[in-house]
């Protein structure tokens, strides 16, 4: 061996040495972070109320920590441990382990079962501590309260133990195989191997082993037979080279008493003779065919008898032997054809034979001369072609290409697409520059363009281009005539088409409402919002016939769906007792949401009944009259919640108004129930998480700063638009810039009234009645059985500041007039506070807490 070779094997394991030092530092130090994390979070449990309130004073030297980990560990452990996930947190030190052994490749768990096994406890362990501890305490975390908190509200109880219950079970089910068969299964396997174990502890009985003896002696006859079927003489005189061929020649078999008769096929064997005086030949085995009797008697293989020898010189013969074939007579075949076996049952024959009879049902009988609105309604604003600006363009590409030139940011390509009101710039930057590097630009490109509502889109979804959206000096007006006339529109086959207005490209944009399937609206006052619900009305008006569709209209303002009164035996909906169908009073407002509420859960009991998923499949099977009238089936038309500012109502409802508005979001889309909600004022106290939880399709006009476009879309650019119509819309993939079409007041009213003039229903369209919770209560009557859910809780709040005040428990709960009014009449019936005394507050009877809560026990009893 040369002095090379040897080099090789220790220069190899030196290179290894040096590359498993990084794997070793990273694996060591998540380990030792994951003891560091458990150990802080062991100290932080046994001392967390002193050590919560030391984890914001880090730099404060005259504070001491009891922690072991001095302040570091009061921050792990409150950023974990109280803010988060409670006792859980131990799950996620434990998971940093899992991945430091992973990375010294010391395999101690199964990495992807333990991290899916440690993401359920995560979720789980949180809830299920918030409930067991009732939110006392740090076990469970923030998280875990909030989660239990809220499915309480919803579920109960009962529900949510039922819900951590079912969920644990089930995952122990899933883990160990717990399902009955596969328990059976296991059960019978031990058995199994019992009797197996007892069988062969046991002696073999006389009779079989005497016929082991006889089937083992006929068994060497049969081998001794075989190896004596070629000589060498026999072949001592044939030349050399010379195929050999061997036939074989069935011979009947001895077969013990018993048995069945196994048949034996030939078999033809080819041997080569090199040379006369020396011969070698390998046994071959003999084929077989065995006929199998499907009776109780067993059958055994049988060996090849003794065989004839013919020597011939032939072709080599392939060696396969082949069981004699059955003839075509030996087989009977028999052709039968199966009848049609007629599944319908008594239900559906009857449905056909109506059909048959009167035809499908049609929900446009009752109004069947209703004319749709005409396309002439709407105000011509003349051709609305956009008109190029040469110099314009050229003046702006010049502009931003020397701006990015100046900040070192070369351009491949440019491309310019003209809008009505903005035109989009796309270029194609040169290899090797950062996009970050020119959406840092936006404000240096809107003051070289002397422009407002400079937008950089970096990248375009589904482009390698980077877009500039710069506002037009003359831009083109957007009507709503234009697009209602647009073939896009008036050929559309979405059940619930909306028109919004036009893209950067000049094409029409729709969207279908039943798919949105819940539309949020924000924008400043002046901005184009107002006109934008308009639209979204004035093109459902356009293509639904009023047994199709139905409004539910909040308007606070009382201005702004006036102008839709008139169509009021047509498309829309109020409660039975209400005098206008437009719900302009917050007390009203809150008793149609209940209702409408109401209707969602009758809607979803018929849609159990029908066996439908949703409304659409719903009405077709009521359309082909399998659907009987007599179980309270009917025809559903879809019904859309319009509330123009829902700020408004939440300031003055609070709660009661979010709940079912949640509500109806979460669980309405499959009923047809839709909701387009607007507001003046986006920010978190009024967009709720719970709310944009259930609103993926948003639309933004203008906003007045970055945080009010992040609350309504999550991302900045409401703030950049120019106003007059141009906003934003976001359907949950990405954002599109539109021009929202324009539709004024004159063209809504001459709507309104050729739909007004003609024949509508008696009424408009009736909800579920629904009686408010107020009705049942009266001061001097107190029941402690109806007592408010809130009562104690308020009692304590009005005992402890000994200040009677309604409005103060509206802020301290968050709750609307009439409840906190409510509860404050229910405090006076029972003598708590005393009567209402003009502007002062009303006088606090019990003066402590102590007393309070005996005469709270007491009214328990």
């Amino acid at each position: 061996m040369d002095k090379k070779t040897q080099k090789k094997p220790t220069e190899m394991p030196e290179k290894g040495r040096i590359l498993s030092k990084p794997r070793i530092f990273f694996g060591l130090t998540l380990i030792l972070f994951s003891a560091v994390m458990a150990l802080s979070f062991i100290s932080y449990l046994m001392n967390w109320k002193a050590d919560q309130s030391q984890a914001g004073t880090m730099l404060d030297k005259t504070i001491k920590s009891s922690n072991i980990f001095g302040k570091i560990g009061d921050w792990l452990g409150n950023i974990f441990i109280f803010e988060s996930i409670g006792i859980a947190s131990f799950i996620i030190a434990f998971l940093f382990m899992v991945v430091g052994t992973l990375i010294l490749k010391k395999k101690i768990f199964k990495p992807w079962k333990t991290i899916g096994h440690s993401l359920f406890f995560i979720c789980w362990l949180p809830i299920f501590m918030g409930a067991l501890t009732k939110g006392q305490g740090v076990l469970g975390g923030v998280y875990g309260y909030q989660i239990m908190d809220y499915l309480n509200s919803i579920i109960g109880a009962v529900g949510l133990w039922t819900v951590l219950a079912a969920s644990i079970l089930l995952y122990f089910i899933l883990e160990f195989n717990l399902r009955p068969s596969s328990i059976k299964s296991k059960l019978d396997k031990i058995n199994e191997n019992t009797i197996g174990k007892v069988k062969s502890m046991m002696p073999d009985s006389n009779d079989d082993f005497e016929a082991d003896e006889e089937l083992k002696e006929e068994a060497e006859e049969a081998e001794e037979e075989t190896a004596s079927r070629v000589t060498v003489s026999d072949i001592s005189n044939h030349s050399p080279n010379t195929p050999i061929n061997t036939v074989r020649e069935p011979e009947p078999v001895s077969v013990p008493k018993g048995f069945p008769e196994v048949p034996v096929s030939a078999d033809i064997e080819t041997i080569t003779t090199p040379n006369h005086t020396s011969f070698e030949a390998e046994p071959r085995e003999v084929s077989q065919s065995v006929n199998l009797n499907l009776s109780s008697k067993p059958t055994i293989p049988v060996s090849s008898p003794e065989e004839a020898f013919d020597i011939r010189p032939s072709a080599p013969s392939s060696g396969v032997a082949t069981a004699p074939a059955p003839t075509q007579d030996d087989i009977k075949f028999k052709v039968e054809v199966a009848p049609v076996i007629d599944i319908l049952d008594d239900s559906e024959k009857q449905s056909q034979e109506l059909v048959e009879k009167h035809g499908l049902y049609d929900h446009k009988l009752d109004l069947a001369k209703f004319q749709m609105p005409p396309v002439e309604l709407l105000k011509d604003y003349g051709s609305e072609e956009i008109s190029i600006n040469k110099e314009e363009l050229e003046e702006n590409k010049n502009k931003i290409v020397g701006l990015l030139k100046n900040f070192n940011v070369g351009i491949a390509e440019i491309k310019a697409t003209i809008g009505p009101t903005v035109t989009l710039y796309e270029i194609v930057p040169e290899a090797g520059i950062r996009v970050a590097a020119i959406k840092k630009l936006q404000d240096d490109i809107a003051l070289n363009l002397s422009a407002l509502g400079i937008r950089i889109i970096a990248p375009m979804p589904g482009k390698g281009t980077i877009g500039i959206e710069v506002p037009r000096k003359n831009p083109t007006m957007v009507s709503m005539r234009s697009v209602i006339a647009s073939q896009k529109f008036q050929n559309t086959d979405m059940d619930l088409p909306v028109v919004f207005g036009k893209t950067i490209s000049n094409e029409v944009f729709m969207a279908d409402l039943s798919k949105m399937p819940h539309l949020l609206m924000a924008g400043a006052t002046g901005q184009g919002k107002s006109v934008g619900i308009n639209a979204i009305l004035t093109s459902l008006l356009y293509k639904k016939h009023p047994s199709e569709l139905k409004f539910v209209m909040v308007d606070p303002k009382k201005v702004e769906l006036s102008l839709y009164s008139k169509i009021e035996r047509h498309y829309l909906a109020k409660l039975p007792d209400a005098d206008e169908a437009i719900i302009t009073d917050t007390n009203k407002v809150i008793n149609t949401l209940n209702s409408l509420c109401i209707e969602m859960d009758t809607r979803y009991d018929l849609l159990k009944n029908a066996f439908c998923k949703n409304l659409k499949e719903y009405n077709k099977k009521f359309a082909e009259r399998k659907l009987n009238p007599e179980n309270g089936h009917r025809f559903l038309p879809y019904i859309v919640l319009v509330v123009d500012e829902f700020a408004d109502l939440i300031m003055t409802a609070g709660k009661e108004v979010e709940l079912p508005i949640a509500r109806l979001a979460q669980l309405a889309r499959a009923v047809g129930i839709h909701l387009i909600v607007a507001t003046q004022r986006p920010s978190v106290n009024v967009i709720t998480g719970m709310i944009k939880a259930n609103f993926p399709a948003r639309a933004a006009f203008r906003v007045i700063s970055s945080v009010d476009s992040r609350t309504i879309l999550d991302s900045p650019g409401a703030d950049q638009l120019i106003g007059k119509g141009d906003m934003l819309y976001f359907n949950g993939n990405e954002i599109l810039r539109l021009q929202c079409a324009f539709v004024d007041t004159p063209e809504v009213e001459r709507l309104a009234e050729f739909i007004g003039e003609q024949k509508g229903y008696a009424s408009a369209f009736l909800l579920p009645e629904y009686v408010s919770e107020d009705s049942t209560s009266t001061v001097g009557a107190f029941d402690p059985n109806e007592k408010d859910a809130l009562f104690e809780e308020a009692a304590r709040i009005i005992v402890s500041t000994q200040q009677g005040s309604t409005s103060m428990l509206q802020r301290q709960l968050k709750l609307g007039y009439n409840r906190a009014g409510r509860i404050m009449d229910q405090l006076e019936a029972s003598g708590i506070v005393g009567g209402f005394n003009g502007a002062k507050a009303r006088e606090v009877i019990i003066s402590d807490l102590h007393s309070l809560e005996q005469f709270l026990e007491d009214l328990r009893n």
